[in-house]
């Protein structure tokens, strides 16, 4: 009886998603073309910085390896022939505003050659509305020679999870599925609810209406903190701050803005806009306000420049005497991801303007030749400090320990709420915060 999991793609969604399984009792093969971050991961390492119940992903990834229960490799021929399911994870990525499709429908050509009768794949990547039900099950058919539906099931199912929370999400977000029949609805939800084990799964009619739905969910938290990002110009010009003014609002039960920050980073928020456009373009539909606010989130960092370039010329400096430390080049707070990352957006930008920059992030594995290894190092002479993601080990709550390595005269820029005025007043600085 087959009852193993084939998971396609170990990055930051296959993996935590191959683990659920497992710690859940279902046997998973996991399959990545990168043949290092295979090495890595069957020696049980990884930047990931997810954590559950206690444990981190490292010592939830070893103890899945002892036991036999998870292993990855780069061939596909030793997942899929007998699995139950495979789930893919392989993702699209926007190259000069067009998505990529090549390595997702790569990994489904891959799959289609091994398919076997009574399987079901899942496709769980974000994807163009109208992919699963056309070029993907077209590919698996051909490939396969079986029929979608018919001697395999074929589904769609949302991927909700945030990082840094992953393993709780897969068990307790509610997730939306569909299938190209009943049949291969029913099959799927069978395999989800084995990770989805406390929140509804919801089953929709068509699995188009799921991979747009997705895509919207992603694009609202877009224009949402497109939106907050302005509201920040104006309270910020009314003299008001902007954190406490959202707090208010969001007493109301129907409102739910955001926070603003040093843009919008990661896989999912930056691109979801890139999804819906050829379909959009097909059906001639312009999604002038989505277009608007993906451009004013990609601003930010921009906008992060302009000021470090107004204080410069106040003081009466210029920008190859001065030297910035940026403190996060992670996209988001407390993560390891630095793909679409606006700290190093920023960071581009303050080294074309011609100033010495120093970064500090503990948690992201890249090297750059602007990465220093220690919170100090990056702080100290520095004229210019940028908040940019907070991380575990960056000493920021205690100011007055590195407050004195900084210049005398220094400018301090908070995009993460870590400081109120009253914070910095005793300490010299010059502060402004998003």
């Amino acid at each position: 009886m087959r009852e193993r999991v084939a998971v396609i793609g170990l990055g930051y969604i296959g993996l935590p998603l191959s683990l659920s399984f497992a710690m859940k009792g279902t046997p998973v093969i996991g399959v990545d073309v990168n043949a290092q971050l295979v090495e890595q991961i069957n020696a049980g390492i990884t930047h990931h910085l997810e954590r559950y119940k206690g444990k981190g992903i490292r010592e939830i990834l070893q103890e899945q390896l002892a036991n036999g229960r998870f292993r990855a490799t780069t061939d596909y021929r030793e997942a899929i022939p007998g699995a139950l399911a495979v789930v893919i994870t392989v993702g699209i990525p926007i190259k000069n505003g067009d998505p990529d499709t090549s390595y997702l429908l790569s990994a489904v050509s891959s799959v289609g050659e091994l398919l076997e009768p009574g399987q079901i794949v899942i496709v769980r990547s974000t994807v163009i509305p109208g992919m699963t039900g056309g070029i993907i099950r077209e590919i698996l058919e051909k490939k396969s020679g079986l029929a979608a539906g018919e001697d395999f099931d074929l589904a769609y199912c949302s991927e909700r999870i945030a990082e840094g929370r992953a393993f709780e999400e897969f068990e307790s977000m509610p997730v939306a599925l569909a299938g190209i029949n009943g049949r291969s609805a029913a099959a799927a939800e069978a395999i989800i609810a084995k990770v989805t084990t406390n929140a509804p799964i919801y089953r929709a009619s068509d699995m188009a209406v799921v991979e747009i739905s997705k895509v919207m969910e992603n694009v609202q938290r877009d224009v949402n903190i497109a939106m907050v990002q302005e509201f920040a110009r104006l309270t910020e010009a009314l003299g008001l701050d902007i954190y406490e003014v959202i707090a208010v609002a969001n007493t109301h039960k129907r409102v739910n803005l955001l926070t603003p920050g040093p843009g919008v980073g990661g896989y999912c928020l930056p691109n979801a806009l890139y999804y819906l456009l050829p379909r959009a373009a097909e059906k001639n539909v312009p999604l002038d306000l989505l277009r608007l606010a993906r451009q004013i989130n990609d601003r930010v960092p921009a906008f992060l420049v302009d000021q470090v370039n107004r204080w410069v010329k106040e003081k009466g400096k210029v920008p190859q005497d001065v030297t910035v430390a940026v403190l996060g080049i992670a996209m988001k707070d407390f993560s390891s991801d630095d793909r679409i990352s606006p700290p190093l957006e920023t960071v581009k930008l303050l080294q074309q303007a011609g100033y010495r920059v120093k970064a500090f992030d503990p948690a992201v594995p890249a090297s750059y030749p602007f990465k220093v290894e220690r919170f100090e190092e990056a702080v100290r002479g520095a004229d210019v400090i940028l908040i940019l993601a907070r991380q575990e080990g960056m000493p920021l709550d205690d100011i007055a320990a590195w407050r004195p390595l900084a210049a005398p005269e220094l400018f301090l820029v908070d995009t993460r709420n870590v400081y109120k005025k009253e914070d910095v007043a005793p300490f010299n600085v010059d502060f402004w915060k998003i």
